[in-house]
């Protein structure tokens, strides 16, 4: 039963012409609400009188027709019973929670080095280039004394077969005397083949190969002269001609790259 108590006010009228019209009596005013059933309403008039209005009356109780969610199948099995401290089963949960987060950081960093890898593979040459970076030279095709030029990496490539005399020369030459100073076995794997790059280290020309006061490369633009072994001996440019790597596979051939 729901008791309602107030003043009446306007409503006053109204109540007391319902005390005579409803057909079924109230006797009482229950204090609290209980199921859907008998239920009054008490109203007190100005003038002191009280009406009561009987009926049947919905009653919802408040937090009592909503649904809580349950969320034990996101539990672990060790925090279950209500009746255990979490605390017994912490070091298993820690070590699990370990576990995880090793795991998680291992995924990670692989996939992190798979990732930085695939990048870095992308901006490397591609197999064509790699296959111009190499050249092949048949040494058997270049007389002795002779200096024959290739194409390598787009720039010219000298391969010079050097006689006796001259690998004698440019051997005994007093390193003293040398703008940039470099003993002739530095700059040959093979005394009788010389390999140099044939740009001029004064401004990129290229140099006359067997000319110059030194019989080695003669470069006209601004008069640098080189040795038989590459040397800077006379001239502007700063450096001798630059060596590039090389390897004999056999005695017959050469590749550079």
């Amino acid at each position: 039963m729901v008791s309602l108590a107030g003043p009446s006010g306007f409503l006053s009228p109204y109540l007391h012409a319902a005390k005579f019209l409803l057909s079924r009596q109230v006797t009482a005013v229950v204090p609290a609400a209980v199921s859907s059933g008998q239920a009054a309403v008490k109203q007190r008039g100005s003038s002191g009188d009280s009406a009561l209005i009987g009926g049947r009356f919905g009653v919802r109780y408040a937090h009592t027709d909503i649904r809580i969610p349950d969320f034990s199948d996101y539990r672990r099995h060790e925090v279950m019973d209500p009746k255990k401290s979490a605390q017994d089963s912490s070091e298993t949960r820690r070590a699990f929670s370990y576990l995880v987060t090793a795991s998680t950081a291992v995924v990670g960093v692989y996939t992190a080095k798979t990732v930085v890898t695939q990048f870095v593979s992308s901006m490397s040459a591609s197999a064509d280039v790699l296959a111009l970076s190499k050249i092949e030279i048949k040494l058997s095709d270049i007389p002795e004394g002779k200096n024959m030029t290739f194409k390598w990496r787009g720039k010219p490539l000298f391969v010079r077969h050097r006689t006796d005399k001259e690998i004698t020369t440019e051997a005994s030459v007093d390193l003293s005397e040398l703008r940039d100073p470099q003993h002739d076995k530095d700059r040959v794997l093979n005394p009788s083949w010389v390999i140099v790059i044939g740009v001029c280290t004064h401004l990129g020309c290229v140099p006359i190969a067997n000319a110059g006061d030194y019989g080695g490369y003669y470069c006209p633009c601004h008069g640098s002269h080189y040795d038989a072994s590459g040397r800077i001996r006379k001239g502007p440019a700063p450096l001798n001609l630059e060596v590039p790597y090389y390897e004999f596979p056999d005695e017959s051939t050469v590749i550079v790259g």
